[in-house]
């Protein structure tokens, strides 16, 4: 588990395909401190097993699946990628929950310069946007951001300084893809709720019988 506040950067060494998969070695632009072989890193949002460990450099294998639903697949050496160690309890959770397995891709469709900050927008399927509302939480490429205003397949964040010098947002350009990860407690509850008002003969607005009889009052 992670927050989406990425601790550094650090640069591609290699991807080695094996096949289907494939073998990705990092070298972090930071102490990795105690980070172990089994320990998890997120890589621009996406949880990653450490595999080999030394120094500043570490590796980790990529299963098919992650390259073909994240731009892990599009890496090439010297890439700079987001990077997050797993949340400790003790830890604050200055982010949101952020799970590290990425739900699709986004497309950055727009770049503003606005004050001192930068307004990105973001063009995302139509499935992913089922779960956004303004105000609520989403995971880019690791870094968790705020939504200021989303729709049906869209949405658009603001980006302070001090994200934009620590993470690798500096670099994106419109027309760049991006991992996404939507909010966890947004798809659990659109599930429940899913499948409370699939059940026969059931057409309940949410209000406080609803809530009541569901155990919530």
């Amino acid at each position: 588990m992670f927050t989406g506040l990425v601790l550094g950067t650090g640069k591609v060494v290699r991807l080695n395909r094996r096949g289907v998969d494939a073998r990705l070695t990092i070298e972090a632009q930071f102490d990795l401190g105690d980070v172990r072989k089994g320990d998890s890193v997120a890589v621009d949002g996406a949880c990653l097993t450490v595999v080999e460990q030394g120094g500043k450099i570490f590796s980790a294998d990529v299963s098919e699946e992650t390259l073909s639903r994240t731009i892990l697949g599009n890496y090439r050496t010297g890439t700079l990628v987001n990077l997050e160690l797993a949340l400790r309890m003790s830890d604050r959770l200055g982010g949101h929950l952020v799970t590290g397995h990425v739900d699709g891709l986004g497309l950055l469709v727009s770049r503003q310069k606005v004050g001192d900050s930068i307004k990105l927008e973001f063009q995302i399927p139509p499935e992913l946007g089922f779960y956004l509302i303004e105000k609520g939480s989403i995971a880019i490429n690791g870094i968790s951001l705020t939504i200021n205003e989303c729709g049906k397949d869209y949405f658009s964040v603001n980006i302070v300084p001090h994200t934009a010098e620590k993470t690798t947002i500096g670099l994106w350009k419109e027309g760049d893809k991006v991992n996404v990860e939507v909010d966890i407690i947004g798809k659990y509850v659109a599930k429940f709720l899913g499948k409370v008002r699939g059940r026969k003969g059931s057409k309940k607005d949410i209000g406080l019988d609803f809530l009541s009889e569901h155990g919530f009052l």
